[in-house]
């Protein structure tokens, strides 16, 4: 009776799988922790999504790109995150299939992140080193169909490396009552992680580089500009400062994927429910929430648009025509 006990389905005492035990101190922590960034990450996020799409001033490319940041990171808040609470439970009892559906759209949602750090990275990297192209360069259409091309990657992408697991779920069990699926590791780190990150850091230096010299100019020959001189090295400040501020959203993600990827590959334990499992998620977790406090200290836009969205005033005709920048 006492083995039957530990057993996640009692009545199939040769294959189903053993209990797995927490301290309910260690446990209850981790719920509470997890289900605080969940919330918060889907509600902020949601406010950011609601600004972009709401207010036609933010229609810009490089909003465009944090709008669908914002995206994937709502996703992580609204549905991955508390499927992973579900995760460290003692048994999986949601079934094969939704098992292997909450990891699909876990990489979906970490891919897009990724390739949206890119786009954000080359966005910059135009209007920082190549200014006087950027409004044909950086178009609203092309940055849309970037979008959508990087998210069919990113859905396709998830298909191929799950591909065996989806045909037929639940192959990689070793017992009923856990969720294991089986990636080839090696190419995912490559494709996902050393490529995209390397980019974003080349672009990014590059930025810095030319931003730095670029204030060095303006600072030299401040005394002596025109008005139409003024105007350009006012919008020449304006994009370095967009550039520093979305240069911190790159910096946070950087620290938190790349700390999740070391753990990931560094051979330790990484099972489902294991302190090592628990950090390196808790990381990309924490990366999709950070993102949106990070826009309401950086961004006065921002701000402004959180205001009107909370005292209902863009229920109002109208409403998106009001100036938020």
């Amino acid at each position: 009776m006492m083995e039957e006990a530990e057993l996640c389905f009692p009545q199939l005492l040769n294959v189903s799988c053993k209990k797995r035990t927490y301290a309910h101190s260690e446990k209850m922590f981790i719920y509470i922790v997890l289900s605080s960034m969940s919330l918060l990450t889907a509600s902020l996020n949601l406010l950011v999504i609601i600004s972009i799409s709401h207010f036609r001033q933010l229609h810009t490319p490089t909003n465009l790109l944090l709008l669908s940041l914002a995206v994937s990171d709502f996703l992580v808040g609204l549905f991955v995150t508390p499927f992973h609470i579900l995760l460290i439970e003692p048994c999986w009892f949601l079934g094969d299939l939704v098992c292997v559906m909450y990891y699909f759209l876990s990489f979906i949602t970490v891919y897009a992140s990724v390739l949206n750090m890119v786009l954000i990275s080359v966005d910059r990297y135009v209007a920082i080193c190549d200014p006087l192209h950027y409004p044909t360069r950086i178009t609203q259409n092309r940055v849309q169909i970037c979008v959508v091309l990087f998210w069919v990657y990113s859905v396709f992408y998830s298909f191929m490396l799950l591909h065996d697991n989806l045909i037929q779920p639940g192959r990689y069990n070793s017992c009923y009552g856990e969720c294991v699926i089986n990636v080839v590791g090696a190419v995912g780190i490559v494709l996902v992680f050393i490529i995209p990150v390397s980019t974003i850091i080349i672009l990014y230096v590059r930025v810095f580089v030319v931003a730095v010299s670029q204030a060095r100019a303006m600072r030299s020959h401040i005394a002596a500009v025109t008005l139409q001189r003024s105007v350009t090295v006012t919008v020449k400040k304006s994009e370095m400062k967009a550039a520093r501020n979305l240069g911190v959203v790159v910096a946070v993600f950087l620290m938190c994927y790349c700390l999740y990827f070391c753990v990931t590959v560094s051979g330790s334990d990484h099972t489902i429910g294991s302190p090592t499992e628990v950090f390196s998620s808790f990381l990309i977790f924490l990366n999709s929430c950070l993102n949106p406090v990070i826009y309401a200290f950086l961004y006065p836009w921002f701000r402004k648009s959180v205001k009107l969205i909370v005292t209902l005033e863009i229920l109002q005709p109208n409403s998106c025509m009001i100036n938020v920048l």
